[in-house]
């Protein structure tokens, strides 16, 4: 019970009262709507692209596409058309030309040797480079270069080479995986059947690709990580880490064949979102 005989009715202490609930009032009505007037800051989003390798498409990330949108990024996963370095850096800048705010480059195998080329000179768009299971050339370097200098691939058993001519007279090589040593190749941590539809949609490259140097290196001026792959048997474990030392990337290792982003895209996952939560 209030003790209302405390305050006599005119008294200073009485209009006081009266004050001070008139100021409680308009309290409770002013603040609500100064909390919906103040400006909400989010964290910044960056579009994740994401870049296929050879032997591959953009559907080999599919299992990241969908972790990464459920956690709130917007994610482009490009065509990479594995012609050459200068010619699918250009492409992927023009699909970059076209993407506003910052964003998060992730490449895969030879990605890796596209995303390098790409991002140079584009720092104030491209904040983070990220490398699955890839190439990290530097200037001069090739992707069968840096295979052949250290131990491990068995790559060049598994492939066969088509030739083709163009109605304009061009002419050269496309380079597939056997069907038949697709999974063992590329894929051994990948169930069967989906390794099988893997084999049967691998996208080719072109054989004077693996061979053309690299122009650009953007990891000497963009912060890099990297995902390591032990079992794989494209790109040897031993060139794989000593790119990504020489790029100071930072580094994850895991037992996982060269498909990582189809066998483990949880992991790849996590690589990319430590990358992404860097960007302010």
């Amino acid at each position: 019970m209030r003790n209302t005989h405390l305050v006599r009715p005119g008294s200073r202490y009485a209009l006081l009262g009266i004050t001070a609930a008139v100021g409680l009032s308009l309290a409770a009505v002013t603040l609500p709507a100064a909390a919906e007037a103040a400006p909400h800051h989010h964290p910044v989003r960056p579009t994740i692209v994401l870049e296929h390798g050879a032997f591959a498409d953009a559907a080999s990330w599919d299992g990241v596409v969908a972790r990464l949108q459920r956690a709130g990024y917007p994610v482009v996963s490009a065509a990479n058309p594995l012609r050459g370095p200068a010619s699918d850096a250009a492409y992927l800048r023009s699909v970059l030309d076209h993407i506003d705010g910052p964003v998060v480059l992730v490449g895969h195998s030879y990605g890796g040797t596209v995303i390098s080329q790409a991002a140079a000179g584009l720092e104030d768009k491209v904040k983070a480079l990220v490398y699955i299971a890839a190439f990290l050339p530097d200037e001069g370097e090739s992707s069968i270069g840096l295979t052949d200098k250290f131990p491990g691939s068995t790559l060049g058993q598994a492939v066969e080479s088509v030739d083709y001519v163009l109605p304009d007279g061009d002419q050269g090589a496309d380079v597939y995986i056997k069907p038949e040593k697709f999974r063992s190749q590329f894929a051994a941590d990948v169930p069967e059947d989906k390794a099988r539809l893997m084999a049967a949609g691998q996208r080719p490259i072109a054989a004077a690709a693996l061979e053309e140097k690299s122009t650009r290196a953007a990891w000497r001026t963009i912060p890099s990580w990297s995902l390591v792959t032990t079992e794989d048997r494209n790109i040897p474990v031993a060139a794989q880490r000593f790119m990504s030392a020489r790029a100071h990337a930072r580094t994850t290792t895991i037992e996982a064949s060269h498909a990582v982003s189809v066998s483990r895209p949880e992991a790849v996952t996590r690589v990319v979102e430590q990358a992404a939560r860097t960007v302010r």
